[in-house]
Formats: C-alpha cells, sequence, structure tokens
C-alpha cells in the first residue's frame, strides 16, 4: 500500500492530514492525487460516499494552489449548504499548516454582505453552492479570472436538482486553461454532457462500481400496511436502544411530523430538512455530529453528502424513487471497516422497489419480522441494567449527601429500591407496550415476488387488480408526466405546496410519458381534487381527476346502476396494457358515432380533445 508522501503529498498538509488520523491512502485517493497533481489533467471520478472524495480532490488542489497570490483560484461547487460548509471545514483543516491560504465557504441562506466582505479580502478557494457563487459574480465580487481547477463534487445530485444551466454559466465564466474535476455516484446523460462541452482528454476514474453498496451494510425491509409505518419504526427504534442513525422521509412535511412525533414520544430526535434556517440546520448537524442527539429524520437533499462517523442504522420511512437514492442513504452507515443496517419500512406496493434495488445493489434484502412487545421490552430492561451497572461512582462527591439520604429511603429494602430505579427508568415500555397496537404485517404472497413461474407481464394481464388503489386510498390522475420532468418528488411537492396546512400521505405513483397516477387517503380526495382545480405549472393548467372515472360517469355510484357497461369498459386502473386501454376507448368512441352517445358526452369538459379530459394523454 503506497503512503501520501508516495502519492506526491507535500509535507505541510501530510503533518496536517497525520493529526487528523490519516494514516493510509484510500482507493479513490490513491487513483486521483497522483494524476491531479499532474499539470492539465481533467478528470470523472466514480466513487460513492464515504469513500474519501473530499481529500481525494482537496489535497492536490490545495498544493497547487500559490499562497502567495490572494486571487481565487480553485472553486469547488457542491449541492447543498451543509456540505459546502463540511468540505470547507475539511479543507481548513488540511491547510492549517500552510501560511496564508485561505479557504472561503460562500452559500444561501446567510448574509451575502459578511460573505462579500470576506471575497473582498481574499481567497485562494471557494467553496460554493451554485446560486450563491453565480449571485456573487454578477455582483463583480467572485472574480474567477485567475481559476485554475473546478471541483463539481455531488455533481449527479447538482444535475438533479436542477442546477444544470447555473454550473455552465460558471463554467463559461472560468478560463478554458484550468483542470475540471467531476465527482459523481453515477454516470448520467448530464454528466456525459458536461463532459464532452467543458472537460478535455478527461480520464474517468471508478473506484468500485457505479452503483455499489456499502459491503458492510445488511439490508432488512418490514413490510407493513401504510397506517402502521410510524408504530413500526418506534418498534424498530426501541428494539436497537443504543441506536445512533438517520431517519429518511420523502418530504419536508412529512420529515417534521415524523420528528415532532419521535420527540413527543420521548425519543432524542431532531429534524433535517429545507424549510429550516442555516442557522437551525447547523445546530442541529452539530448536535447530531457530537452524539447529543440520537436520531435524525431528514430528507434526502438535506443530508446529502454530510459525513457522520459511527451510525449504527439507516432507516428508510418508505423507499426512495430511484435507486440511486438508496445507494447514498445505506452508504452512510458501515464505515470504517464497521457493520451498518439500512432498514427500509415499506408497504406492499413498494415490494417492486426492493427487487429492482437488490438486482442493481448486487445484494438481498431480508424480510424482518417485527419485534413482539416482549422482545423489546426484555432488551430495554437490560440496557437500564447495564447502564446502572456501569455508573462510576464518585464516593467524595457524594458524601455530604448521603446521611439526608440513607435517613429518607432506610425504610426501603434492597429489593423494594432496585424495583424503584427499575421502574422509573425503565415503566414507560411497559405502559406503552401492556397497551400497544397491533400491527399485522401483509401477506407476502408469492404472486408478489413472481414465484408462480409466469412473466410480469402475464401477471399483470391476468391479474386486474394490479393497478387498483389500496384498500383506504383513492387512485388520481394527473397530466404531468415523464416528459415534463415530472417524477415522484415533484408530484409529491406540487400536491403538499397547494394543499396547505394538511399532510397529504401519497402513496403509489405511477409514471408515463405524458401523464402520471398516484393514491391518496379516501378521506384527502376530495380536498385534493378541489385544491388542485387551479393549479398551473407555468402556462399550463394543471388537471387532476379520479382515475377509476370513465365516460359519462360523474361519480363512483354510478358504476353499480350500470352493471353490464362496467363489465365490458376497463379503466386505467384495470388495463395494464395502454394499447388495450387505447383500442377500447377507441370502440367506444365509434359506438357513440353510431347513436350511442349519452347526454353527459356532449359537455364541453368531456369532448374528445378538450385539455380537462385525461384521456387524450393516450391518444
Amino acid at each position: 500500500m503506497k503512503t501520501f508522501e508516495e502519492l506526491g503529498v507535500c509535507e505541510a498538509i501530510r503533518r496536517a492530514i497525520s493529526e487528523m488520523g490519516y494514516e493510509n491512502p484510500m482507493p479513490v485517493q490513491q487513483e486521483v492525487i497522483p494524476y491531479l497533481l499532474g499539470v492539465g489533467n481533467d478528470v470523472i471520478a466514480l466513487a460513492q460516499t464515504g469513500t474519501g472524495k473530499t481529500a481525494a480532490f482537496g489535497l492536490p488542489v490545495l498544493q497547487k494552489v500559490n499562497p502567495d497570490d490572494k486571487r481565487t483560484q480553485a472553486v469547488i461547487l457542491s449541492p447543498t449548504r451543509e456540505l459546502c460548509l463540511q468540505i470547507a471545514g475539511d479543507l481548513k483543516d488540511y491547510s492549517r499548516y500552510i501560511d496564508n491560504l485561505h479557504v472561503l465557504a460562500v452559500y444561501g441562506g446567510s448574509s451575502i454582505e459578511s460573505q462579500i466582505r470576506s471575497l473582498r479580502k481574499g481567497a485562494q478557494v471557494i467553496v460554493a453552492t451554485p446560486g450563491r457563487l453565480i449571485d456573487l459574480m454578477h455582483r463583480g465580487v467572485a472574480k474567477l479570472d485567475a481559476v485554475e481547477n473546478v471541483v463539481l463534487d455531488e455533481a449527479d445530485e447538482m444535475l438533479n436538482m436542477g442546477f444544470t444551466d447555473s454550473i455552465d454559466e460558471i463554467l463559461a465564466g472560468v478560463p478554458t486553461q484550468r483542470n475540471t474535476l467531476l465527482f459523481s455516484a453515477t454516470m448520467g446523460k448530464e454528466i456525459e454532457r458536461i463532459a464532452k462541452s467543458y472537460l478535455h482528454d478527461y480520464k474517468e476514474i471508478v473506484v468500485g462500481s457505479r452503483n455499489e453498496s456499502a459491503e458492510n451494510v445488511n439490508h432488512i425491509y418490514y413490510l407493513v400496511h401504510a397506517k402502521d409505518k410510524y408504530a413500526a419504526l418506534k418498534r424498530i427504534v426501541d428494539y436497537f436502544p443504543r441506536i445512533y442513525g438517520i431517519i429518511f422521509c420523502r418530504t419536508r412535511i412529512e420529515t417534521q411530523e415524523v420528528a415532532d412525533l419521535l420527540i413527543r414520544d420521548g425519543y432524542n430526535a431532531e429534524a433535517l430538512h429545507g424549510d429550516l434556517s442555516q442557522a437551525q440546520r447547523d445546530l442541529t448537524m452539530q448536535k447530531f455530529r457530537q452524539h447529543h442527539t440520537q436520531l435524525l429524520v431528514a430528507t434526502d437533499v438535506a443530508a446529502r453528502g454530510l459525513d457522520v462517523e459511527d451510525l449504527t442504522h439507516v432507516i428508510n420511512y418508505g423507499l426512495p424513487d430511484d435507486v440511486e437514492n438508496y445507494t447514498h442513504r445505506s452508504g452512510r452507515t458501515g464505515r470504517a471497516g464497521k457493520r451498518g443496517t439500512s432498514i427500509s419500512i415499506i408497504h406492499l406496493r413498494e415490494k417492486g422497489k426492493v427487487r429492482i434495488i437488490e438486482k442493481v445493489i448486487g445484494k438481498k434484502f431480508e424480510a424482518g419480522t417485527l419485534p413482539e412487545p416482549q422482545e423489546i421490552c426484555t432488551k430495554q430492561l437490560y440496557k437500564v441494567m447495564d447502564e446502572i451497572e456501569r455508573i462510576e461512582v464518585n464516593d467524595t462527591e457524594i458524601a455530604p449527601f448521603l446521611p439526608e439520604i440513607y435517613r429518607k429511603l432506610d425504610w426501603l429494602t434492597k429489593e423494594d429500591l432496585i424495583k424503584r430505579i427499575v421502574s422509573r427508568e425503565f415503566g414507560h415500555f411497559l405502559r406503552y407496550y401492556a397497551d400497544a397496537p397491533v400491527i399485522e404485517q401483509p401477506a407476502d404472497k408469492k404472486v408478489a415476488d413472481g414465484k408462480d413461474g409466469k412473466s410480469r407481464r402475464e401477471r399483470r394481464k391476468g391479474d386486474k387488480s394490479s393497478h387498483e388503489a389500496e384498500e383506504g386510498y383513492v387512485r388520481l390522475f394527473i397530466n404531468l408526466g415523464k416528459r415534463d420532468n415530472f417524477y415522484a418528488r415533484e408530484i409529491i411537492n406540487l400536491v403538499n405546496r397547494h394543499v396547505r396546512n394538511t399532510k397529504i400521505e401519497i402513496g403509489r405513483i405511477d409514471l408515463t410519458n405524458n401523464c402520471s397516477f398516484f393514491e391518496v387517503p379516501e378521506e384527502d380526495a376530495a380536498l385534493v381534487l378541489s385544491k388542485m382545480k387551479r393549479v398551473k405549472v407555468g402556462d399550463r393548467k394543471v388537471v387532476v381527476d379520479k382515475a377509476e372515472k370513465a365516460d359519462g360517469e360523474s361519480t363512483p355510484s354510478k358504476h353499480a346502476e350500470r352493471p353490464s357497461r362496467r363489465n365490458n369498459r376497463h379503466t386505467y386502473a384495470q388495463t395494464p396494457d395502454a394499447r388495450e386501454m387505447k383500442a377500447q376507448w377507441r370502440a367506444e368512441k365509434k359506438a357513440k358515432r353510431n347513436g350511442k352517445k349519452q347526454q353527459k358526452n356532449t359537455e364541453p369538459a368531456k369532448r374528445k380533445g378538450k385539455k380537462d379530459d385525461w384521456r387524450q394523454f393516450f391518444e
């Protein structure tokens, strides 16, 4: 194994990283550092979170900076404020023994005036979020004409977050004679586009596989009904008394809601999401890193790129929309040779996502069974006993108080005293689980796992319920799809943004090119339909309707009045193949032209080609 000295790292930096505990370079550092220390070398490095990427680009970038020149010589872009601060902090630690070298973090959510003052004093290295850096460039404060190295960290996430135009503008504003370094977890089309446009004779360095999951991570899922998700979360957390982990949620609203419930129930938890101020987010992360907070409830974006040591668990409060996000989540535990656990709490319709993730990461999920109340109470009792046993007693400190304590408690026997101590520390678990709600785990049917020997297409064709809403949910249509760059995350945010003061629990989401379908609880369906009537995305009117609706039918009750017609008609929820649906609809339209058209079909909102008619998206 090579040393940092053999890689070409200078003595001043080696001294600093040695004090930080760096002994031997990690694989990505061995590959990247010597290459970047050359001249005119562009790089795309594909590596997962927690592989030592910051040092891989940070050490050579710092070494190539001229401390005597106060002009900005390196720019490092990151997707989030937290990651920006983290990178800047690491670079300052690496360069502590290099005189006159200044690293400055610039990001949104903080005073731009103070950042302007710092820039005017001089900063050889700027670590920035794209939006804030462009703002400073437009003000003429961030001058990048002497930049020699540009680093895009978590480049895939920046592009996913919509920073493409910002990155283009920043790269167009720096000298063409520079090194450009892209660090990403995956090689997507946008990464390839930026590489072709702005990189020259670049080298692609891949550490591990492109979608590699942490080797020391166990993957477990618990299958529950949607209504039981929080109760299941409580049981999982209680079963691991010494848990130190991150709970990932899909939306800001859900994140805050879960955190509030945990705090209410006595857990040491904090929320981390984009609605918090920068000061609140910084304080939350500081408390979590120092282990003052046991459970961090966070969104993917807020926790992106955060490097926290000794995490025992990552809990997915529902699976993310794409495999890449799952890889980033699970990769936060199981580091530094330690074992970690990634737990997913899913409902039956997310079972397919598990199979997809398994294929991509090359690992099997273990189907977990929720612990019983007795098991949980036993574990918690052992924890209390261990803590009491390990208490270090300082006789000198407590000696003045002992006479009064003995006088007060002298009437208690040893057995009584032990019972009272245990009851105080452990009693709330006994009280809760004495009347704990029963959690019924759904049956894991063979058909759902594909064990009946049929292909997926055959199973779907033979199962009319494959697109029916889950019990207690209503399936809705929306006229936005993949071609509009609308995916699950965008749909969830859109609904919750316009249905204010009410947290909507969105179930299954099915995406097509032209439109999408999503499920909401029955009690919330009317509210969602009402609030989404006047919504626009840009200049385009958003259409949301019940997916079960058919021509001439305004309410579900009409189905029962015309059973023969219902038996001959298939809705989208019943017809998995869009081509079959299209043929069905054409047949119906032809019949209508022959005299079977109903009165309701003459209404403007139901005519073919009308924007409010969602069936047009399959024409």
